[in-house]
Order: structure tokens, then sequence, then C-alpha cells
């Protein structure tokens, strides 16, 4: 069985390196058309939902929210507002640092401990396999994902390769 090491900390630790290119390449889009960065920061697909600085953020966030219950050693960090395409690189950074740190060991004999977070307005109590499996990895990919659509509606050049780093056209 694989274990809950590897279902996230490598997958967690690529899709916020993934995450920062994204940031990148909006970042260069908006200079290359002098453009300011709120008006991407603050764009949204519709009117209810979070703006690309906040799909950004909360993908970020999201190993710190799984695995921060079961590893104490990892921070507790809640990101405000992003003003700028360096604040979201700076939320990620400080992620990606931690989260590298982890092993193998971190980890081992922890499948089975209850994780719990507010997913919207339900309460959720999950053991930390099906946490990271069903819930946290998934919510990560769907604020990644809204980030890239939003970058896209905006008219940043992105294509799958640059989602997941794999394809390539």
């Amino acid at each position: 069985m694989i274990s809950l090491y590897d279902i996230s900390v490598p997958v967690f630790g690529r899709f916020l390196e993934r995450l920062d290119a994204l940031v990148l390449i909006a970042a260069a889009h908006v200079a290359d058309q002098n453009l300011p960065q709120e008006a991407l920061l603050q764009s949204r697909l519709a009117p209810d939902m979070l703006p690309f600085e906040a799909q950004v953020r909360i993908a970020a966030r999201f190993p710190l929210r799984a695995l921060g219950p079961l590893v104490s050693r990892l921070p507790d960090l809640d990101f405000p507002e992003a003003s700028s395409f360096a604040d979201l690189r700076a939320d990620i950074a400080a992620v990606v640092g931690p989260l590298s740190t982890l092993s193998l060991i971190d980890l081992d004999g922890r499948e089975a401990e209850i994780v719990t977070d507010r997913a919207g307005l339900a309460d959720i109590a999950l053991p930390a396999r099906r946490f990271v499996a069903e819930y946290a990895l998934p919510n990560m990919f769907f604020h990644h994902a809204t980030a890239y659509a939003i970058a896209r509606w905006e008219g940043v050049k992105l294509g799958k390769a640059d989602f997941d780093g794999w394809h390539r056209y």
C-alpha cells in the first residue's frame, strides 16, 4: 500500500511548484501588457467566486491544512490578502520550505489519525489517508485549476503543460 507520505508530500510539493510557475507567468503577462497587478489579482470567473489571489492562497495552504494536524512543526499559516504577485510567491515559499523538511518517518503510522477541517459550512473529520486523498488534494487541485482558469480568462498564455509540468506540445 502506498504510504501517506507518498500520496501527500511529493504531490503537494510538485503542485506548489506548478502554482508558483503559474504566478510567475501571470506576473510576466501583467508586466508585458503594462497592466496593474490588481486587475489580475482581483479577477474572478463569476461574481460569487473568490478572486485569483484567494484561489492561489487557498491552494498553497492545503498542504498545511492536511498535514499540519499530524506534524506539529509545520507552521500554522494564515495568509492575508495578497496585494502583489511577490506576496503570492512568498506565501507559496512559506509552505514549500517546511513541507520539504518532511520525511516518511514524520507520517509513518499516522494514516488512521483523524484530521478535522471546515469545508465551507460543514465540519469534517476523516482519517488522515482519506482526508488527504479525498479532500485535501482535490481541493488543492480545484483552487489551483480555478486560478489557472482565471489567468486564462484574463489572457495569460498558459497551456496544460503549465498546469501539470508533464505535457509537452
